[in-house]
């Protein structure tokens, strides 16, 4: 009897975030509770359909000033700073387990259950700091592009600088911009792969050395890189995007485990083991010769010394791949993200959130012809900066992801709290030691 005196109007709880995000679960799929531990057997293909959100991450983080960094900690340090990628990458994958996890069982999108949870200036907090990480990063993409380019086939670095904007911007306009923007950098991110590895092994490093790099030591002098190695490697708001990328592919909880062992890990690894390669190639390369890539000719020459213009090739591939691709997924989460935090849509395709993105675009090509005379000392700094709001959103992810009526059986385990305690302590560190040295 009551049942039937309702008001036929009255929206169910969460309708409008949900159409906001326009991630309901599927059908058969349970939005929250216990995980469903139905054994799904995959063929090999079937798995390789799960690739995806976790290579936009990845591909997001390793990009031009993420380069730019380890090229620096190579040529100075030789492979004394490796041990600092591979921390890193441990930690990033334990906050991007966080969002995909986040991801799946939201009934929403991860800054609308923020404001939900957490109240709505926490939301708009979290929206408006990733947007100023965008920022930064922009400025690292789009001094990147163009030197990769000008390297391959000549001309004004600048140039191709804005010729790769442009057509980012191009890519951007499509309606079902994340399904392309997905494919496009898996495929950028294979062919950096290559680039690299190749490079490593034409550069002839020391890799006894490298190996003993992964003991960790600081060198005198090597503080402010070290914060600049952790915030482009060990990228919170990359890892927070994660959550979004789940979202748009509406992954479910049966899925999980195939995702951690197809996406997730290898995602994740993917960039650190590049970046680990770079830092190995530029003390072999640099190191030798005692220079430092401390500029635009610099950095174009870190292979001409010893490995000659097939090294020089390679790596001028594998640097505009990482610069493009970071450029496409800097740009896409920077404008998704803030679109969710103002409630205007949680989706890449969002008119909000593609306006935000050309925002993004056009500051990074401003900032790049307005200072062109040290671009691999602004990416430095600019890298740097970013973490200053990483704290932040780490923060936001462990407290999110610990909350059992949200979470269910996906909630953090003791493992995933350690972890990220750690990386919390960490990124907390990196931001006081970089505010004392600015400071000082």
């Amino acid at each position: 009897m009551s049942e039937s005196k309702k008001s036929p109007s009255s929206p169910p709880p969460h309708t409008g975030a949900l159409l906001t995000s326009e991630a309901a679960p599927r059908e058969g799929e349970r939005p929250m509770g216990r995980m469903d531990t139905t054994t799904v057997r995959r063929s090999f293909w079937s798995r390789l359909a799960l690739i995806g959100p976790a290579f936009v991450v990845g591909a997001w983080q390793f990009g031009p000033g993420n380069l730019a960094s380890a090229v620096q900690a190579g040529s100075a340090y030789s492979y004394t700073l490796i041990w600092v990628i591979a921390v890193s990458t441990i930690l990033m994958i334990c906050f991007a387990d966080m969002a995909v996890r986040l991801g799946i069982a939201t009934p929403v999108s991860l800054i609308t259950s923020i404001k939900e949870h957490l109240g709505r200036p926490t939301g708009y907090l979290a929206g408006i700091g990733v947007f100023l990480i965008t920022l930064m990063f922009s400025v690292g993409n789009a001094v990147g592009s163009g030197l990769g380019l000008s390297m391959i086939f000549g001309g004004s670095p600048v140039l191709w600088t804005i010729l790769c904007t442009v057509a980012v911007g191009f890519i951007l306009l499509f309606k079902n911009v994340y399904a392309i923007i997905e494919k496009v950098l898996v495929a950028i991110v294979a062919l950096m792969a290559v680039g690299f590895v190749s490079s490593a092994f034409v550069s002839r490093p020391d890799w006894v050395q490298s190996v003993e790099g992964l003991a960790p030591q600081i060198p005198a002098g090597s503080e402010i890189l070290i914060v600049a190695l952790v915030g482009t490697n060990f990228s919170i708001n990359a890892a927070f995007y994660n959550a979004y990328g789940t979202k748009e592919r509406r992954r479910t909880r049966a899925e999980y485990r195939d995702v951690t062992l197809v996406d997730t890990v290898p995602g994740i690894v993917a960039p650190g083991i590049m970046t680990a390669l770079v830092i190995v190639v530029a003390a072999a390369v640099l190191g030798r010769t005692g220079g430092e890539a401390a500029t635009i000719t610099g950095l174009a020459a870190i292979f001409e010394p010893l490995a000659g213009p097939v090294g020089s090739f390679l790596f001028a591939l594998g640097l505009s791949g990482a610069a493009f691709s970071s450029m496409i997924a800097n740009a896409t989460a920077g404008g998704t993200m803030l679109s969710d935090a103002l409630g205007k849509g949680a989706r890449s395709g969002s008119p909000v959130a593609k306006t935000v993105m050309a925002a993004i675009l056009a500051f990074g090509v401003t900032i790049t012809l307005l200072f062109q005379s040290s671009p691999v000392g602004l990416i430095i700094i600019a890298q740097s900066l970013t973490v200053l709001v990483a704290p932040v959103l780490g923060i936001l992810l462990l407290i999110m992801s610990n909350r059992r009526s949200l979470m269910g059986d996906l909630r953090n385990k003791w493992w995933h709290n350690l972890l990220g305690t750690i990386g919390l302590i960490a990124i907390l560190a990196t931001s006081v030691r970089l505010i004392t040295s600015l400071l000082s």
